[in-house]
C-alpha cells in the first residue's frame, strides 16, 4: 500500500531522457501536497496454480556499472540473490569492467554486450547462477545491434531476454528510429515465443498507461510517454505478451522505477514505471510475483524482481 511521506514541495515532470526534468512551479498560495510513496508488499511466491516459485530474476537499470558497484549495488544484489540478474545500461567495456563483477563467484556464467561505436553508451549484462543452454546477442539487425541492447539466454523451459530500449531522446529525434525498433524487436520476440516461452525484461522506455507515471500531462509530446512509444507497447502486449506487474496489480498507483536525479524527485515519488517483466502467455500460469525494489539505490532506476514457477 502507498503511505504518505510528510512534505512535498512541488511538482516534477520527470522526463526519461538520461535524467533530466522540467519542474514545475506551485501556485501561489497553494500548500504543497505531502508525496505518496509506493510500499513493496510481502512477497507472493506461489502461483495462481498452487506451484512454488522455483525461478527468481532480478533485472536493475544501473545507469553506469562502475559507478554502480562503488555505491554498493552488488551488496544488494548479494541480499536479493536472484537465480540471474540482468542489467542495463551498463555503459562500460568488457575490458573495463570492474573485477568486483567479474569475479563474482555467485554468478560463474555471465555475458556482456556493448555499444561498438560509442564507449561508454548503452550496454546490457546478465549473471546466471546455472549455465544457459545458449547465448545470443542483440536481435540480427545490424542498425539496432550495434549499440548493445539485447542479450538473449535460451533455459530449458523458456527464453530470457534482457533489453535496454532506445531513448526517443530529448526533443524526440530519435522516434522515428524508435519506431523501426519497436516493431523489429516485437518480430523479434514473437519468433522467440514461436519456439518456446519466454521472459523480456529490462528497461523498456516507455510509460504504458497514464497510471505509470505521476505527470501524465505534463509529459504527453516527452520522450517515454508520446503515442507512438505507447502503442508500441500496446502492440507488444496484443502480439500475446503481458505486462506482469499490471497483471497481479492492474490498479497500483505510485509505483515507478524510475526517478530524474533533479528536484528531489525520488523523495517526492516523481516518477515513471520504465522497467518491467513481460511475459508470453504460456508462462502466465506460474507468475507467483512482479516486485518493485524501490528502495533500492546506487542509480536513479530502482531494480525489479520476478518470481516465477517453471
Amino acid at each position: 500500500m502507498p503511505k504518505r511521506a510528510k512534505k512535498n514541495e512541488e511538482g516534477v515532470d520527470g522526463e526519461s531522457d538520461n535524467g533530466t526534468a522540467a519542474a514545475k512551479k506551485e501556485k501561489k498560495g497553494k500548500e504543497p501536497e505531502a508525496p505518496i510513496l509506493y510500499e513493496d508488499p510481502p512477497e507472493k511466491l506461489t502461483s495462481k496454480d498452487g506451484r512454488a516459485a522455483n525461478m527468481k530474476i532480478t533485472s536493475w537499470n544501473v545507469d553506469g556499472l562502475r559507478a554502480w558497484v562503488k555505491k554498493n549495488g552488488l551488496d544488494w544484489v548479494r541480499k536479493e540473490d536472484p537465480d540471474i540478474l540482468c542489467l542495463q545500461e551498463t555503459k562500460c567495456a568488457e575490458k573495463a569492467l570492474p573485477a568486483d563483477i567479474t569475479g563474482m563467484p555467485e554468478y560463474p556464467h555471465k555475458y556482456w554486450a556493448g555499444s561498438e561505436d560509442k564507449e561508454g553508451y548503452s550496454g546490457v549484462a546478465m549473471l546466471c547462477k546455472t549455465e544457459p543452454l545458449n547465448v545470443t546477442y542483440g536481435i540480427g539487425k545490424e542498425e539496432h545491434d550495434k549499440e548493445g541492447r539485447v542479450i538473449t539466454a535460451e533455459f530449458p523451459d523458456f527464453f530470457l531476454v534482457t533489453a535496454y530500449v532506445p531513448n526517443a531522446s530529448r526533443g524526440l529525434v530519435r522516434l522515428d528510429y524508435r519506431k523501426t525498433w519497436d516493431v523489429d524487436f516485437r518480430a523479434y520476440l514473437c519468433g522467440l515465443d514461436a519456439r518456446k516461452p519466454l521472459v523480456l525484461c529490462g528497461d523498456l522506455n516507455v510509460a504504458h498507461q497514464e497510471i505509470d507515471l505521476k505527470n501524465p500531462k505534463g509529459n504527453r509530446k516527452n520522450a517515454g510517454f508520446t503515442p507512438e512509444e505507447r502503442e508500441g507497447f500496446t502492440q507488444l502486449l496484443e502480439a500475446g505478451f503481458t505486462d506482469s506487474f499490471r497483471e497481479l496489480y492492474p490498479d497500483q498507483a505510485y509505483a515507478y522505477t524510475f526517478w530524474t536525479y533533479m528536484m528531489n524527485a525520488r523523495s517526492k515519488n516523481v516518477g515513471w514505471r520504465l522497467d518491467y517483466f513481460v511475459l508470453s502467455s504460456a508462462l502466465l500460469p506460474g507468475l507467483c510475483d512482479s516486485k518493485i525494489r524501490n528502495t533500492a539505490m546506487g542509480s536513479d532506476h530502482c531494480p525489479i524482481t520476478l518470481f516465477l514457477a517453471v
